[in-house]
């Protein structure tokens, strides 16, 4: 049985349609989601970022011991059922037993308890808490 394939141009032309048709869908805004006419701004988390000292995701050990304790401090996390899904979903980065927490959580509270979990797990010497709490203005 032989299999027809598709010419070169028959595929460029779908693949364009396709890319324009989601550019499309990408420039109006869903109903539920009205423009407010302000602009995000995270101007100062990337200045903050920027700094050679700032831990980020790509500091992430390749040691099996801090691979181990990214997994074990996610697996605290997550098992909190009390904790928001931006809280659950916060960047987890091991280096030499360090732990490096970032990113959006609801409030303080969250703030303490994700740090409170990540320094009970078994091999953490120490916590880095650079959750950001987040505000109305950040939305």
């Amino acid at each position: 049985m032989k299999l027809a394939l598709p010419s070169l141009a028959a595929v460029g032309l779908v693949a364009a349609v396709a890319a324009s048709s989601g550019a499309l869908a990408q420039q109006s805004p869903p109903p539920d989601h009205p423009v407010t006419g302000q602009d995000a701004d995270n101007t100062g988390t990337n200045e903050r970022d920027r700094n050679d000292r700032a831990t980020l995701p790509m500091d992430q050990s390749n040691a099996s011991a801090d691979v181990d304790l990214v997994a074990n401090v996610r697996q605290a996390i997550v098992g909190d059922g009390n904790l928001s899904v931006k809280a659950r979903n916060v960047k987890v980065i091991a280096n030499g037993g360090v732990v490096t927490l970032r990113g959006p959580v609801a409030d303080a509270q969250e703030k303490a308890r994700i740090q409170q979990l990540a320094s009970g797990v078994q091999g953490v010497q120490r916590v880095d808490n650079r959750l950001d709490i987040e505000t109305d203005q950040s939305h």
